[in-house]
């Protein structure tokens, strides 16, 4: 168990928490939700000791091994990969070590026996002797197969330096799991595995995360932080939401209650007050009205954008043909004889584990990058946007933020284009700021905004949640379901390509395609998931005995 006792945490003169008392106990999982900034990376920062709060304390059942999800990629870089996942247990990888040195001793001593002998009984008591085949299967459970297991870290790409360090942070059964966004840069299938862990893991979780259906997945309970106070709801996240709106709207009927009985009482004291034979009648009533007192009911710190994206034309029968096309990128093959034919009614999302393929085909489709081999045609009544999975190039100058929309605007009207960046939360004297400076996820909604204005009728989405806070992210899925035109996008949040997605291509590890008309719950539950894993799986075991 992990508790928080009259918790405040002070930066300067404002308060992020103000007298937070918690208590996390054992066999839930606990969803810290809240808006961006209201800080849920930093409570959890508190709860792990890694920071330091102004006042009250942090309590942890003696003997628990607490762990947290660390988020520096390059802390391990001089390590194996299989020595950073048993990091995650420090004792055993302290004892592992320490066995190492002795044994590797020529002058081995008595005394050194001795110490052996107490080191492999700890260890053994540990489950030592199991630690690398633990941590190999949950290296193999988020993607990352058995040639990595014994590289450096340093050799690793960002998307598996992270699966490596959530592998540690899962490592050895610990008594309390801290973790801070898990499912950033996860695939799916990865997402999938995490959620099963998690469902089955049997001590405390307190995770922070932006994906709804992970929260509705793995919750117990969640934890909303508001107005530097934390409330505990029972349920997952779509129990919270419920909850916390029945809530407010029950504060609200019993205030309008109690409003109408004030208008009462004053109207009865403003008719008697000077009436004799009533005045004792009108005392009571300024009595009974002194004692009626309203709930105080706090708007919520959360702000929701507004996404709407409107096509200036519709779109003709003939959309987006693909025929054949390949690319191959540093000798590896990403993309290989991709065909398909999009209709007008299509929102295609595009999954599987080779995120670098999906940014390929986008990539190409956008025109940024030419096919080795193939060929595509838009149809002529499309117009296209891209939303790339890397903006940086788009804010590397020195625009404000109304110069750099204003560019993609027909109408060159500050009010008018002032207006789009209202709807994505920049008010005021935000639209002078320099692009250069925003923040990930200010970047993010700079892009929505561009995609809004554009009026295209073709929306190539490359993973547009990243960066996004779950107001925002819950804005784009209501816009992208009512988008009338088409979708060619991939995203990690399960719920958006649930809802919004009536076409699953997935790019398989080969660079092919499976193509269904199909719901993703549908085709995630669909026997081609497994026959597909089987062939590929076959045909790399018959290319490696070749």
């Amino acid at each position: 168990m992990i508790s928080a006792n009259n918790v405040t945490l002070r930066l300067g003169k404002k308060a992020l928490f103000e007298d937070v008392n918690i208590k996390f106990t054992e066999g839930n999982c606990y969803g810290l939700i809240g808006a961006n900034g209201a800080g849920k990376s930093t409570f959890l920062k508190i709860l792990s000791g890694e920071l330091e709060s102004t006042s009250g304390e942090v309590v942890i059942t003696p003997g628990q091994r607490l762990s947290f999800l660390k988020q520096d990629h390059f802390q391990y870089d001089e390590y194996p990969v299989m020595d950073t996942v048993i990091m995650g247990n420090e004792r055993l990888y302290q004892i592992m070590k320490e066995k190492e040195e002795i044994y590797s001793k020529e002058d081995f001593t008595d005394e050194d026996g001795i110490r052996a002998s107490e080191l492999e009984a700890e260890f053994a008591d540990m489950n030592g002797w199991e630690a690398e085949s633990d941590a190999a299967t949950l290296l193999n459970g988020l993607g990352i197969e058995t040639e990595y297991h014994y590289s450096m870290m340093k050799d690793l790409t960002g998307a598996q330096k992270v699966k490596v360090l959530l592998a540690q942070a899962l490592f050895g059964n610990p008594d309390i799991l801290l973790l801070d966004e898990p499912t950033n840069h996860l695939d799916l299938d990865a997402i999938a595995w995490l959620e099963e862990f998690l469902i089955n893991f049997e001590n405390t979780v307190i995770v922070v995360s932006h994906d709804r259906y992970f929260l509705n997945k793995v919750c117990t309970h969640i934890a909303d932080i508001d107005y530097g106070k934390i409330q505990l709801y029972a349920g997952n996240y779509d129990f919270w939401y419920e909850s916390s709106q029945l809530l407010i709207r029950q504060m609200k009927e019993a205030n309008k209650k109690k409003e109408e009985k004030i208008k009462e009482l004053q109207e009865f004291i403003s008719r008697f007050s000077a009436n004799a034979s009533k005045s004792k009648q009108a005392t009571s009533r300024k009595k009974a009205l002194e004692k009626i007192q309203l709930e105080e009911i706090r708007p919520s710190s959360r702000k929701y954008p507004y996404i709407d994206f409107r096509p200036n034309r519709e779109i003709g029968n003939e959309v987006l043909t693909v025929e054949g096309i390949s690319k191959t990128i540093d000798g590896v093959k990403v993309l290989d004889n991709v065909s398909f034919i999009m209709g007008h009614d299509d929102k295609i999302a595009f999954v599987g584990s080779n995120e670098f393929a999906k940014t390929t085909l986008f990539r190409i489709l956008a025109g940024e990058i030419e096919p080795d081999e193939g060929t595509y045609k838009w149809g002529v009544t499309t117009s296209q946007a891209y939303f790339p999975k890397d903006n940086s190039k788009e804010f590397d100058n020195d625009d404000t933020i109304v110069d750099w929309l204003t560019q993609y605007s027909e109408i060159k009207d500050a009010t008018y284009v002032r207006g789009f960046l209202g709807r994505m939360l920049f008010a005021g004297e935000d639209g002078v700021k320099k692009v250069r400076v925003l923040s990930g996820g200010e970047k993010v909604r700079c892009m929505l905004s561009k995609l809004m204005i554009s009026g295209a009728n073709v929306l190539i989405l490359d993973e547009p949640t990243d960066h996004l806070d779950m107001e925002s992210i819950t804005a784009l899925n209501n816009g992208l379901i009512k988008f009338p035109g088409v979708l060619l996008f991939s995203s990690r949040d399960h719920q958006i390509v649930q809802t919004t997605a009536n076409r699953i291509i997935e790019i398989l590890p080969n660079g092919s395609i499976i193509d269904k008309i199909t719901t993703y719950d549908e085709y995630l539950a669909s026997d081609e998931m497994a026959r597909k894993r089987t062939v590929y799986n076959t045909n790399k075991e018959e290319e490696e005995d070749n």
